[in-house]
């Protein structure tokens, strides 16, 4: 980890409309060594708006990382995915796909759409603080971010 990226405090925003999914990944990203903050929307369209600071997220700070949920209202994480990926503020903005659904389809269409990564949420409670915390632990500790996103 770099130096500025140690002492910077990473943000990070989750797209997740699952209360206990948004309980789960809060705490196992405290248990994190990294400072991070945490913002989190629950559907597509809160999710654009945030990431182009409009309406009440005029001033919010971009994140350096999201977790996207591709199972969600109003506009659903595919479509998030691809709006972030096709914007040239935004697309430099590393998006992990973390969803329930292990579907092919899906995990191809993430990649087409250019997601970072995609992870399948598992159902037990154990595995997934480990998976949120491997989140963490790699995508905060070990891999390098753009900075001025």
């Amino acid at each position: 980890m770099s130096t500025s990226q140690a002492t910077k405090e990473i943000s990070i925003l989750l797209v997740e409309d699952n209360p206990g999914d948004v309980r789960l990944t809060i705490e196992a990203l405290k248990e994190g060594k990294v400072n991070n903050r945490l913002s989190v929307v629950s559907n597509g369209f809160e999710a654009l708006e945030y990431l182009r600071r409009v309406g009440r997220y005029a001033g919010v700070t971009r994140p350096d990382l999201i977790l996207l949920d591709l199972n969600l209202p109003k506009k659903n994480g595919r479509e998030v995915l691809a709006e972030i990926k096709s914007d040239p503020a935004l697309r430099r903005i590393p998006v992990v796909v973390l969803t329930t659904s292990e579907a092919e389809q899906d995990i191809l269409k993430s990649y087409e759409l250019n997601a970072n990564c995609y992870i399948s949420k598992p159902v037990d409670l154990d595995q997934f603080l480990r998976v949120v915390k491997s989140i963490n632990d790699f995508w905060l500790t070990v891999a390098r971010l753009p900075s001025d996103v």
